[in-house]
């Protein structure tokens, strides 16, 4: 990853897997071949999830990686405590060491990661917050006063499915906090539109207007 220098800064180099894994309690090794002994098989989620838990209790612990044409060593799966195989499609079982290092460091990450699954983000990058229950409902008023004055609900039977409606159809948006107010300014200047043109002679000067333009 760009920046991630520091990991290769902090790498060490071992003359034998033996040494490199001498400290460690438990052992992941990386492959997708059976290698015809028994030994338990994770995905990269079960075993990270497993290492977080050994690593609270303060053991330490390793996985291993192949060489890029290879793959690990049988000696190699011998002296590790588990497996680590990626479920993709078996006929495209074989990973580049690249991927596989990929996929379990992310499986590492997620398990201390908190980032929620989904979120909504607003154009600062911020956090965008949900509006309430009661703001969305005093949008739908405010709308619904506004179209009863303009004669929207016709005729006066279907008023009450209409407004179900329109209230549905605001309940199913999501809307936040700024979106409840830019819809109460889009409200608030069509209804002051609409007054101006009910004021005396509006209508003419509108007119004059259009026969200069």
């Amino acid at each position: 990853a760009s920046g991630a220098g520091g990991v290769l800064d902090d790498a060490q180099l071992f003359a034998t897997t033996a040494e490199a894994i001498a400290d460690c309690q438990m052992v992941y090794a990386t492959t997708a071949r059976p290698r015809e002994m028994t030994k338990r098989v994770l995905t990269p989620e079960a075993a990270m999830r497993e290492a977080a838990g050994r690593i609270a209790e303060g053991q330490r612990v390793g996985v291993l990686f192949g060489r890029e044409r290879t793959g690990l060593e049988n000696a190699d799966i011998v002296a590790s405590n588990a497996i680590i195989t990626v479920p993709v499609n078996p006929a495209f079982a074989s990973l580049n060491l690249a991927q596989c290092v990929l996929l379990t460091g992310y499986e590492w990450r997620r398990q201390a990661d908190r980032t929620p699954p989904e979120q909504l983000v607003l154009n600062s990058g911020e956090e965008a917050v949900r509006a309430s229950s009661a703001a969305v409902g005093g949008v739908l008023e405010h709308m619904v006063a506004e179209l009863d004055a303009s004669g929207f609900f016709w005729p006066d039977e279907k008023r009450p499915s209409m407004v179900a409606n329109l209230e549905n159809l605001f309940r199913r948006m999501d809307l936040t906090e700024p979106d409840v107010r830019i819809l109460r300014g889009v409200i608030r200047s069509l209804s002051e539109m609409r007054a101006r043109r009910r004021l005396p002679g509006a209508g003419e000067a509108s007119k004059s207007r259009t026969e200069k333009e």
